[in-house]
């Protein structure tokens, strides 16, 4: 073999690709009812967005783009995350200048280089929903609502969603004068990456993965505490509109979303054995990226699940997934003679809507048939040479056994049964 795929990356096969698919039409059905419309933007963009979007002092921008320079000497990165692409295709089509608020939103693979484990690889897949124009506490429970019945259609059990808020710009400053009060006399402790985090964004210390910084950040101050009256005021409504929808959650006041654009309400959805990090999925309001990447004022909320993720999580709860595809039909040729009666039934059974398929190795009969039973087909119809002069077909049930002659027209009324 010439070589294997990367580390971190993963070929998702026949017998696994079923249950994707299955995953995302769930996905696509949910956005569908809510009213979202798909966006598919590209898989690299120029890295000035990722890096004023994201934010440079995240461990996204600072450790884990794949970033390289083209032959025309431009920096890309393959997109780590799917929001700040979105916020830019809303600027560059000019979505803005339609109805607002604009519901979008997305599947696809983002890139990371990241140590990889359980659910979590260097190429990964994210579904996410993105709404820009509208700063409301309703269209925040709305998405968060949104992603709690994507879980639940796909029979997702024991969640927890925790929620917090981030505060704003006015709220900022107070929480980060209490961070680096609370850090500062223990600041040597830290690893080199929160030391240089501590004058230029202290709240990027508090989402450290280094076990022994999230020790000595436990007990930091909480920006709940901090949140000036209409940001804690609105945080109130968020959790208003969740009780209304009968939504349990928790305020997590240590949750900090690993990305700078975030501001007023954010949240993660747990699922408890699928790894040292539960999370499934999680997003929150992000009101000033619009205006970071170059657009006017304008409010946004978002978030994003892991398809990996919630592909262990339903193994881990053993949820079960639709059948995987079998034929409807396999049609069986008894001597070489038979060979383009059979190509043509099989053209004329899938024009029909039937999921049918046939051999192509030159097989006997009886290992076409054994093939067929490996197969799962539902039914098999065997044509010889016999069939072949009297313009019928054998249509044996491959659960029953039973098998009977039959003119070949009535065929789809035999299998449709």
């Amino acid at each position: 073999m010439l070589t294997t795929k990367p580390r971190g990356t993963n070929d998702i096969i026949p017998g696994e690709v079923e249950k994707w698919q299955y995953i995302e039409d769930v996905i696509r059905d949910v956005c569908r009812i809510y009213g979202y419309r798909e966006i598919r933007t590209p898989v690299f963009e120029h890295t000035e967005l990722f890096k004023r979007g994201v934010g440079e002092t995240t461990d996204i921008v600072e450790k884990e783009m794949y970033t390289f320079k083209d032959r025309g000497d431009r920096s890309i990165t393959l997109r780590p995350e799917g929001t700040a692409s979105v916020v830019r295709a809303y600027l560059e089509n000019n979505l803005h200048a339609g109805p607002q608020p604009v519901k979008l939103y997305y599947i696809g693979p983002m890139f990371r280089y990241d140590r990889p484990q359980a659910g979590r690889y260097r190429q990964f897949h994210q579904f996410g929903v993105e709404v820009l124009g509208a700063h409301s506490a309703g269209i925040d429970a709305e998405v968060m609502a949104m992603a709690m019945e994507v879980y639940r259609r796909l029979g997702l059990k024991d969640l927890e969603l925790h929620i917090n808020s981030l505060g704003c710009p006015e709220c900022r400053p107070k929480f980060r004068s209490s961070l680096q009060e609370f850090f500062r006399p223990r600041l040597e402790e830290f690893c080199p990456t929160c030391q240089d985090r501590f004058e230029r964004n202290p709240l990027r210390i508090l989402d450290c993965k280094n076990k022994k910084c999230r020790q000595l950040a436990a007990g930091a101050p909480a920006i709940l505490d901090c949140l000036c009256d209409r940001c804690a005021a609105f945080f109130e409504e968020v959790k208003r509109h969740l009780e209304e929808l009968g939504i349990d959650y928790i305020v997590d006041k240590n949750l900090v979303r690993g990305l700078d654009y975030y501001t007023h309400t954010a949240f993660e959805v747990m699922a408890k054995g699928i790894g040292a990090q539960s999370s499934v999925g999680g997003g929150g309001r992000y009101n000033g990226l619009v205006e970071a990447c170059g657009g006017k004022d304008t409010p946004g909320i978002g978030y994003a699940l892991g398809l990996e993720r919630i592909l262990l999580a339903m193994e881990q709860q053993g949820v079960e997934f639709p059948p995987p595809w079998r034929p409807d039909v396999f049609v069986v040729t008894a001597s070489p003679q038979a060979e383009y009666a059979a190509f043509k039934l099989l053209a004329e059974l899938r024009n029909l809507g039937y999921r049918a398929d046939k051999d192509y190795n030159g097989r006997s009969l009886k290992a076409q048939m054994k093939y067929a039973g490996k197969l799962n087909a539902r039914y098999t119809v065997i044509i010889g040479e016999n069939e072949l002069e009297n313009g019928t077909a054998v249509v044996k049930d491959m659960i029953t056994g039973e098998q009977r002659e039959i003119t070949r027209e009535k065929i789809p009324e035999i299998i449709g049964r």
